[in-house]
């Protein structure tokens, strides 16, 4: 049994590995179609001719710019930004009514990990969750029309970095923070830091039918960071596992001072036993938050020590195994769930640490692997044939093993220090193999230039066969931290929105358009069709609207153009203002008229022929 190597060790290993590695690498440097006689047989592999559509969709995390990137696997071709947690104002996100509500007054949002919704363990193709590191925020996406259509902020939480994961039939979205705070966000000084802050576990439910995001209760765990967790599946269908860093409780100087511990833990939940528990009121409730904690509600939370400074945990697919790597030691350990159960009942613990019991590492744990000179392993993820792959953060590389004898195969290098990776609906109960997506940190010199900060970078590793082969590669936006990838043919998307003759905000005839006043409140009920706007069917000028300096105005506009792909803009010249309404969608714009004038209203996104045409005004008189 290989011995984990000493923190300090394994650190300076990393950056003399990584130094010999980027000089060494066959992939460094960049290189013409003409230097690489695979590159036709490559291309063929990931061509994808028009009129046909990829197999895959790769649902992919945009960072720090709030939004989601959908791209086609295995062309890797980018098919729809979509918008989450930042407005856009291609598509009038946060700028209509619904949406600005939604966003609440952010203006940013750094969006890391996607989550599609399950069933049985498996990807169902109904909805998507995203997590806001930056604004603590949790999303829920509809994937019949890719939009946005709920969202919650989440108190005593900042920087929600390790959510969100779903149970196996999405019971629950788990979301644990990265950063601790007192409970509240109130002010406490750093010197109590390991007595008033805290780490939070929350709980969120999400009604399908309503659509509405909901915390059902939080978990109120020592003041640790937390990072990338899983669910599990099957016989471990009732728990989660967390990954954990600066189990020292450090303040400052983190980079050296959460550094100092051998290892830091697991933390494993029994989210079943946890929900039995707030429904028996075995919980505090805090400013009306549900909370449990395990120094005062004992048992359901249990620790494991792992390898310093994890960035991942990974459920096999089978769910009888659980894999985590610790970035600083060059190796991935694999745990037995049936290991881990049997050491809670039979209460095989090394100690405890605030609260929870600490299991006994040999007693739960299965193999260690270390591959030769792999250094800084983040991520796994499994195919259909028993393996699973990780991304070697220091060494640039992916490794694939057998995860159940821990056996090396293959490993293959990577332009440069992936950070996650994508396989195949790779982290389900039933993984489809062929493909994984790396997602690099680092592009350097792959790709033309443009300035100082250079793209990032997916790579397209071909599985299929015995060895890995890297066959394409495509510049991302940053940051590429997260994908989920899922059969295209698992997604039902609509063509247009179905009628709702319960919508009384909605105008389906030209007749049925009207401008009505309520005091300051003036309300437009119009349509917009190929190749005019209608506010009032009834008036000299139906295509106009005149308001008052100071009136609260409210555009109800209806797309009644019920052709696929038939998309209308509205904006409103020098108000800053701009929406966009589906095939058969209603949306509204509200907006204070504070400025006199005259400004044009126009369709901002192209729509036929007299596209240029279709335009209309706003007066507004002054005081």
């Amino acid at each position: 049994m290989k011995r984990i190597i000493p923190v300090a060790t394994g650190i300076l290993a990393g950056f003399l590995a990584a130094s010999v590695f980027f000089a060494s690498s066959p992939n460094v440097g960049p290189k013409t179609v003409a230097d690489d006689g695979k590159a036709k047989n490559n291309a063929e592999k990931v061509y994808v001719p028009f009129g046909q559509k990829d197999e895959f969709y790769l649902m992919s995390s945009g960072g720090h710019s709030g939004q989601l990137f959908v791209i086609g696997v295995p062309s890797l071709r980018r098919i729809r930004t979509v918008p989450i947690f930042s407005p856009d104002p291609a598509t009038g996100y946060g700028y209509d009514k619904e949406s600005k509500a939604m966003l609440g007054g952010y203006t940013w949002g750094d969006f890391h990990h996607p989550s599609l919704s399950e069933t049985n363990g498996e990807y169902d193709g109904k909805f998507l969750f995203a997590n806001d590191v930056g604004n603590n925020r949790i999303a829920a996406l509809d994937l019949s029309t890719f939009t946005t259509k709920d969202m919650i902020h989440l108190p005593n939480t900042s920087g929600p970095h390790a959510s969100v994961f779903v149970t196996q039939n999405s019971e629950y979205i788990f979301a644990p923070t990265r950063f601790s705070v007192p409970l509240g966000r109130k002010y406490e000084s750093l010197d109590d830091y390991s007595q008033k802050y805290k780490g939070i576990l929350s709980a969120v439910t999400f009604d399908q039918k309503q659509k509405k995001l909901n915390l059902a209760y939080q978990v109120v765990l020592p003041p640790w960071s937390f990072d990338l967790s899983d669910a599990g599946k099957k016989v471990s269908g009732d728990w989660i596992v967390m990954t954990t860093y600066n189990t020292e409780e450090a303040t400052t100087n983190m980079e050296i001072n959460a550094s100092q511990n051998d290892r830091d833990y697991l933390v494993l939940v029994n989210w079943k036993e946890l929900e039995q528990k707030v429904k028996n009121g075995e919980c505090d409730v805090v400013d009306g938050v549900k909370m449990i904690d395990p120094l005062k509600h004992k048992g359901s939370i249990y620790l494991v020590p792992v390898a310093k400074s994890p960035h991942g945990v990974d459920v096999t697919p089978d769910g009888k195994h659980y894999i985590a790597s610790g970035k600083l030691a060059p190796l991935m350990t694999e745990f037995s769930w049936e290991k881990t159960f049997d050491a809670i009942k039979n209460k095989k613990f090394s100690g405890e640490k605030n609260g929870m019991p600490v299991l006994d590492y040999k007693s739960v744990m299965e193999y260690e692997v270390n591959p030769e000179n792999a250094l800084g392993p983040l991520h796994t993820q499994f195919d259909d044939k028993g393996f699973a792959y990780t991304t070697m953060f220091i060494s640039s590389e992916v490794v694939k093993w057998k995860y159940d004898t821990g056996e090396v195969v293959d490993r293959v290098p990577v332009q440069y220090s992936p950070g996650h990776l994508s396989a195949a609906e790779g982290d389900t109960a039933a993984p489809k193999g062929h493909w994984v997506v790396a997602l690099n940190k680092l592009a350097k010199d792959t790709y033309l230039s443009v300035g100082p900060s250079h793209p990032e970078s997916m790579q397209l590793i071909d599985i299929s066969g015995d060895k890995m082969q890297v066959v394409d590669s495509a510049p991302i936006d940053p940051e590429p931290h997260y994908a989920q990838m899922i059969k295209a043919d698992k997604i039902k998307t609509i063509n247009v929105y179905p009628k709702d003759a319960n919508n009384p905000l909605a105008v389906h005839k030209q007749d049925q358009t009207r401008i009505e006043r309520k005091g300051n409140e003036v309300h437009v009920y119009g349509i917009a069709m190929r190749s005019k706007f209608i506010f009032d069917a009834k008036a000299k000028r139906p295509d106009a609207v005149t308001v008052k300096e100071g009136d609260h105005v409210f555009f109800h506009m209806t797309n009644i153009d019920l052709d696929e792909d038939i998309t209308h803009g509205f904006g409103i010249i020098e108000y800053d203002l701009n929406m966009e309404m589906q095939p058969g969608e209603t949306k509204t714009l509200e907006f204070v008229a504070n400025k006199a004038g005259t400004f044009p209203i126009y369709c901002t996104n192209f729509c036929s022929a007299l596209h240029q045409e279709m335009n209309g005004y706003l007066l507004v008189e002054p005081k």
